[in-house]
């Protein structure tokens, strides 16, 4: 029994973290793990929940100090749940086991295609400490026992609004410092449950792009590209080798992840000259934003798809934000809306973070439904109240400050009456405040 326990742990010992669930679509799956590096192949087999039909994958192992690596699950069936387990080296003994659930495929299969409801998580700026290599003073990660409340939830995927981890000075400048951020933190136990509970999908922003503010200049930034490739599962990131910006379905909604760092002028360039908006000055850049044109006119234009969801670091609507907001960005910003409003993009909502504080925010428009940004944060890292420039902010449907939280929003209801609702939880899992809109008023008048 002694020489089982302990073959046992050294099998176990190949892991430094993992499994997570990847992108998941109707028959497609992915796994995430990290080994050690004395790990030459690993395979995931897997096998629908009730059949004895098993299949299997191999994992591809990223080269180099830090072997992250990914299988794909195949050939599945819409709306089914399969079992995987996880071998390394030839060895017949599983070392981790899950399981992951397929969408359902509803689209042109009811008389009224009834879609299925659903929810997800949503959050941003998560610390651990690392006394060591901290600032002196007040540790400025709190209580991560939140990931495990998160993991209790029943909902459908965990959305990531960036600084997913706090790179810090031993970090920025080597792409060895880049890789042992996330792979120190990731292998952290409290995440575990979280990551094996549901698919994770990610965006990023400064601190786990590189350091406080960082744009377009940071010199390691393809590295930084790289490491986030080899932490998250995403469906594809960016064109051409540039920037992390992708798009995914779920259900009836399309979720559209940008990247507000690689494009990005610094926050200080002069918004105007002479009294003339400045056209330089872009936070997503002509490339990305002409990506995004094109996706959401083929999402507004799929009548399978009733919201679009919006997901960036940085807020965007907020006109009371003294910090990072879109609306510094007044070129890109008035060439945003105005495509919003002229080609008539309904369902629209923004979802983002890094504030250290949760609020929706509302933005009337002339002639056409308002818009809304709702913002989700923080999850571990400080939070603070609302400052004096926004403290009794007009814009403000509802806010949380000076609290750890998570966001679960969640959609039901028939297609034309759907319903969008957004719940703040605190690190217990307890309700602190909730908003909801109906898809009715979020399109233009015909």
């Amino acid at each position: 029994m002694a020489i089982l326990l302990l073959v046992s742990l050294d099998i176990q010992a190949q892991v430094i973290s993992g499994p997570m669930i990847g992108h998941t679509d109707l028959r497609t799956s992915t796994i995430w793990m990290h080994f050690t590096n004395d790990v030459k192949e690993a395979k995931l087999v897997f096998y629908k929940h009730g059949d004895t039909k098993m299949q299997t994958s191999s994992f591809n192992i990223n080269s180099g100090l830090f072997k992250t690596a990914t299988a794909l699950l195949f050939d599945l069936e819409p709306g089914s749940t399969y079992k995987y387990c996880v071998l390394v080296d030839k060895k017949k003994d599983t070392i981790k086991t899950g399981t992951i659930t397929t969408q359902t495929l509803w689209q042109w299969r009811e008389k009224y295609m009834k879609v299925p409801d659903f929810s997800f998580l949503t959050g941003s700026c998560t610390y651990f400490n690392e006394p060591k290599y901290d600032r002196l003073g007040k540790p400025y990660g709190n209580d991560s026992s939140i990931f495990e409340s998160m993991a209790k939830e029943k909902a459908d995927f965990m959305l990531w609004l960036g600084d997913n981890w706090y790179t810090r000075e031993v970090d920025y400048y080597s792409e060895w410092g880049l890789h042992d951020r996330p792979a120190r933190e990731r292998a952290i136990p409290i995440y575990a449950n979280l990551l094996k509970a549901m698919p994770n999908y990610a965006i990023w922003d400064d601190h786990d792009y590189g350091w406080n503010d960082a744009d377009k200049s940071y010199p390691l930034k393809e590295t930084s590209r790289e490491v986030f490739k080899k932490f998250w599962c995403n469906p594809s990131y960016g064109q051409n080798n540039e920037g992390i910006y992708t798009k995914f379905t779920w259900n009836d909604v399309d979720v559209f992840l940008l990247d507000d760092r690689w494009f990005r002028s610094n926050d200080g360039t002069k918004d105007s000259i002479n009294g003339k908006v400045n056209l330089d000055k872009k936070m997503f850049g002509n490339v990305q934003m002409e990506w995004l044109k094109n996706a959401l006119l083929q999402s507004n234009n799929n009548n399978n798809i009733t919201f679009r969801i919006i997901a960036t670091g940085s807020q965007v609507l907020n006109p009371m934000s003294p910090y990072d907001c879109f609306r510094h960005y007044s070129a890109e910003y008035n060439e945003l809306m105005d495509f919003i409003k002229e080609n008539d993009i309904n369902g629209l909502v923004f979802l983002t973070g890094d504030r250290h504080h949760s609020e929706v925010i509302k933005i009337e428009r002339p002639g056409t439904y308002p818009l809304y940004d709702i913002t989700a944060s923080p999850l571990t890292s400080g939070s603070h109240k609302f400052g004096k420039e926004e403290k009794d902010n007009p814009y403000r449907v509802v806010g949380l400050e000076d609290m750890q939280n998570y966001s679960k929003v969640s959609f039901s209801g028939e297609r034309k009456n759907r319903i969008m609702k957004i719940e703040f939880f605190n690190p217990k899992g307890e309700k602190q405040i909730e908003w909801s809109v109906g898809i009715k008023d979020l399109k233009s008048p015909k």
